[in-house]
């Protein structure tokens, strides 16, 4: 499987066409509630149906769909993602990466929620620490996991999502809110943080040494909460040409940042002038409530992390 995925827009036509193809490879349907959306899962594939029930709240069957997601194998395709933006389903073909099936499912989400509620999600990790929301925003592989996990082993420290999170504006705060009932971890967080290392051991781990699992387990049920008011935001990069570890940003300097790399969220499954100019509006508003920093995690781990718990957070 390649690391990256475009993804195909297609017409209604089209959906319909696949819908008639593939239904006959349909044994699950699961609903998932998403933040108030109900995200139905279709697919013949049964790790793919255990998985979903493990890491979504579940929506009742007799819950009318906001968007579908069929999750399909089919040996005569390559490997395709496919999306019709105007009935909000998408195609997984070939996919057996669960970490893109559920981000796709939260794409999909999005998508209804940006145009219609006005409430945008942040492809990122969202934490409480004494009632004080941190965000920790980046590109793959630049650290955002192993910070969050790293702070979330501090006391007065909760989680509201290691992954993935949708935001309000409200009384002209950022509130953010969690989606996800468990998390998608990496086995090698027990490599840098031996406080997982029985969670890791315990977790039935996939082909990409990830695993479901139920943090509460090892944080306890308390360190986890449903949302949180946003004071600061740390936004992460990886340049080995930048001898600055840390740097705070304006406003305008964080949306610059955000629109080079993406919106730091390579599962968008819209990105036409109209939806990106709605996502640099929401990031110019959301900036604009915070205390932002700039971290290049290039220096080694402990030292990056010393440096956000003492020097940006004062823990």
């Amino acid at each position: 499987m390649t690391s990256k995925y475009e993804v195909e827009l297609i017409s209604i036509e089209d959906k319909n066409a696949l819908m008639e193809k593939y239904k006959e490879n349909i044994l699950y349907e699961k609903r998932a509630e998403i933040y108030g959306c109900c995200i139905k899962l279709l697919t013949g594939i049964k790790y793919v149906k255990e998985r979903w029930e493990e890491n979504f709240y579940p929506m009742s069957a007799h819950v009318r769909s906001h968007g579908r997601m069929w999750v399909i194998k089919d040996g005569d395709e390559k490997q395709r993602i496919i999306y019709d933006k105007l009935s909000k389903t998408a195609f997984l073909i070939n996919v057996d990466y669960y970490g893109w099936i559920k981000s796709i499912a939260l794409s999909i989400a999005s998508d209804i929620l940006e145009d219609g509620h006005g409430i945008h999600a942040v492809h990122g990790a969202c934490v409480d620490i004494d009632g004080r929301g941190v965000c920790l925003i980046a590109p793959s592989g630049t650290g955002k996991t192993t910070h969050t996990y790293g702070l979330l082993r501090l006391k007065g420290v909760r989680v509201v999502s290691d992954d993935w999170f949708f935001t309000r504006f409200m009384a002209d705060q950022d509130i953010a809110f969690g989606s996800e009932k468990n998390f998608y971890i990496q086995a090698d967080i027990a490599d840098t943080w031996g406080e997982y290392k029985k969670l890791v051991e315990n977790a039935e781990l996939d082909d990409r040494g990830r695993a479901i699992v139920d943090v509460r387990w090892i944080v306890g049920k308390g360190k986890i909460l449903p949302m949180t008011t946003l004071r600061t935001a740390i936004l992460l990069k990886r340049d080995p040409e930048d001898d600055t570890m840390v740097r705070k940003l304006m406003p305008d300097e964080a949306v610059k940042y955000m629109g080079t790399v993406g919106f730091c969220n390579p599962h968008l499954l819209v990105k036409d002038s109209r939806k990106n100019h709605l996502r640099r509006q929401f990031f110019q508003d959301f900036f604009s409530h915070l205390e932002i920093y700039l971290i290049n995690t290039t220096f080694p781990v402990i030292e990056t992390h010393r440096t956000i718990k003492e020097e940006i957070l004062k823990i």
